[in-house]
């Protein structure tokens, strides 16, 4: 989950480097650091953002045309100066940058303690740094630096991107790869390293993107590429479709807000060249040749993580509903570790916005080592889930910056109800008319979205009204109880807010015990064929003096009567109500968590690509 960047070339790595951690500040914030190699290698690193870290470099020798960076997000050991990176081994050989987990590093420290080895940190990757180091000089010249590393490495269980400067051989870095991304930008005379894109970008658009178990040497002319075995691999490059615009805030004040409100470009993106112009049909070209193992699919799995799974959660009153395809939603985390019963006709749909999600990916491989079809949809190209699997489709979200996911997961829904009307079609549980209305309804989403996004100022007044509250409870029925958890989690996520989603109906069977005149209750209530049971709700809610906040359908009267609040959203079919009815949700959570003074686009304690465990 951390960021990693590095430079090699004839220009000045410094600003190169700090400039890329402050586009990679969303996968970690809790500490930074550079090394620069001229001479020798400088190391600085501080706690904190990276500003800080800049704070501390002012007016010192940064110098030099090689360099790495990283920021940190804390796995082993706590945010400070000592543990963050780059880690030097003990005797200056190998200094070490690392995004991932070793999970026998406590096995590796032991023995290398046992060789006279100290440590000053708490971290795994001062244990790989002086592993490397211990089997370099036990080489006793015998062997070089990308030797020692490839050894090293086969030694190691767990995850890692790592970069690495070789004291004896400073024309060089050395980057691998095993479960968390790294991608290498070629430049002229240069090379660029970095854990996605992002930093990239503004220099190149040609990349590399490293696989399991690569190493790659690589000096400023010359890139070579290994597995851990030794066995050469050809670079397969690739190029970049995003443009530097998108990863600026374009006058927003925070990324979050950009990415709201996006939405209707966004969604509209993700349906461009799917949805025939004329309406007629719907084509997922990433999907025709496992389509027929989809539509005579007994059984479908869907595995995510976060607000992926309550895409997936969307998904799965989509397809049960119009394509008549029993699902099955699954935490990757859980999915992994409990054994899981896996057919070979079952199809897995595997969802994460980076691609790069470490449980997801763990859950793929259990799938396919059953035999079953795996098809991934996420955001970003090259990534690893697309890799991994049978086959696919992107979202074409676009780069999203903010920890918080919000135009990821409406895209995630659209390729998602996409994929439900074309299987409900195929397979003859839709008529032709019904088929045709779903795609009109799907269209017409982006300027709904619009509409909504007008709301903004009234959203804007509610939240200030609650932005003190100590819990939140969010309500909704079928569709809509995906959203009440999605909605909840933003809220939990970037003000800190306790905060509950819960099945309308459940709230009967204990959270009515919570309300009273302090307890906020968004009620997702549009008008759908479960309108009258909602309503029944919200006068429960009312009866006990709760506050009610509720996301209506455009022009209800009977629920503004009941309602302390009312935001409204055009009239859709229920299918479609998720990707209108979340839009409120995120703007609510948003204004709140700036009124609390929050950072909103880098909360406490999160990052935004989970690459670990």
């Amino acid at each position: 989950m951390c960021g990693i960047v590095g430079y090699i070339g004839d220009k000045e790595a410094y600003p190169i480097i700090i400039n890329g951690l402050k586009r990679l500040e969303y996968r970690g914030y809790d500490s930074a650091g550079v090394a620069i190699v001229d001479k020798r290698t400088k190391i600085y690193k501080k706690k904190g953002k990276v500003n800080e870290l800049e704070k501390l470099v002012y007016n010192k020798d940064v110098s030099g045309n090689i360099g790495i960076g990283h920021t940190r997000w804390a796995t082993h050991g706590e945010p400070n100066d000592v543990n963050a990176h780059p880690h030097t081994s003990e005797n200056g050989h190998f200094t070490v940058i690392h995004n991932g987990i070793i999970e026998n590093y406590s096995r590796l420290k032991k023995r290398l303690e046992d060789r006279g080895y100290n440590f000053v940190s708490k971290t795994d990757t001062e244990v790989l740094a002086n592993l490397i180091e211990f089997i370099y000089i036990k080489g006793k010249g015998e062997i070089d630096a990308e030797q020692a590393v490839r050894l090293a490495l086969s030694k190691v269980i767990g995850a890692y991107g790592i970069v690495i400067i070789a004291k004896d051989e400073p024309d060089k870095l050395i980057a691998a790869r095993k479960g968390s991304p790294l991608v290498i930008g070629i430049g002229e005379g240069e090379y660029f390293i970095a854990s996605d894109a992002t930093p990239i970008i503004e220099h190149t658009d040609s990349v590399i993107y490293l696989n399991n178990d690569n190493v790659a040497v690589i000096k400023k002319d010359q890139l070579t590429l290994k597995t851990i075995g030794n066995d050469k691999r050809e670079p397969l490059i690739q190029k970049l479709s995003m443009d530097i615009g998108s990863i600026e805030k374009n006058g927003y004040d925070h990324f979050m807000l950009k990415e709201i409100f996006e939405q209707p470009k966004s969604i509209t993106d993700t349906f461009r060249g799917r949805i025939a112009a004329d309406l007629s049909e719907i084509r997922l070209g990433g999907l025709h040749e496992v389509m027929p193992k989809l539509e005579n699919a007994k059984r479908i799995l869907i595995i995510a993580c976060g607000t992926s799974w309550h895409a997936g959660l969307v998904a799965e009153y989509l397809i049960e509903t119009i394509a008549r395809i029993p699902v099955e939603v699954e935490y990757g985390s859980e999915f992994r570790y409990r054994k899981p019963i896996i057919y070979k006709d079952d199809v897995i749909i595997a969802i994460s916005q980076s691609g790069e999600t470490a449980d997801t990916l763990a859950a793929i491989n259990i799938a396919k080592e059953a035999g079953a079809t795996v098809v991934g949809i996420c955001n970003v190209v090259g990534s690893s889930i697309p890799r991994e699997t049978h086959a696919g489709v992107y979202t074409h979200a676009g780069p999203e910056i903010g920890v918080a996911s919000t135009k990821a997961f409406t895209a995630q829904v659209t390729v998602l109800t996409m994929i439900a009307i074309l299987l409900g079609k195929n397979n003859n549980k839709i008529s032709e008319k019904k088929y045709l209305e779903y795609i009109k309804e799907l269209t017409d989403i982006p300027s709904k979205v619009e509409e909504i996004l007008k709301s903004d100022s009234l959203i804007k007044e509610i939240s200030a009204l609650y932005k003190n509250a100590s819990n939140f409870l969010y309500l909704g029925r079928g569709y809509l109880f995906p959203v009440a958890l999605e909605g909840a989690l933003k809220l939990k996520e970037i003000s800190y807010i306790h905060a509950e989603g819960y099945p309308a109906a459940e709230m009967k069977h204990g959270p009515i015990a919570l309300i009273d005149e302090n307890m906020p209750v968004v009620v997702i209530a549009t008008q759908d064929n479960s309108y009258d049971k909602i309503v029944s709700n919200i006068q429960e809610v009312k009866a006990r003096n709760g506050k009610v906040i509720a996301i209506v359908t455009e022009g209800d009267t009977v629920i503004k009567d009941l309602a302390d609040h009312v935001i409204e959203v055009p009239k859709s079919h229920e299918a479609i109500a998720p990707l209108l009815t979340v839009i409120p949700l995120q703007l609510l959570s948003y204004h709140i968590a700036v009124m609390r003074d929050c950072n909103v686009d880098q909360p406490r304690n999160l990052a935004k690509s989970v690459t670990v465990e």
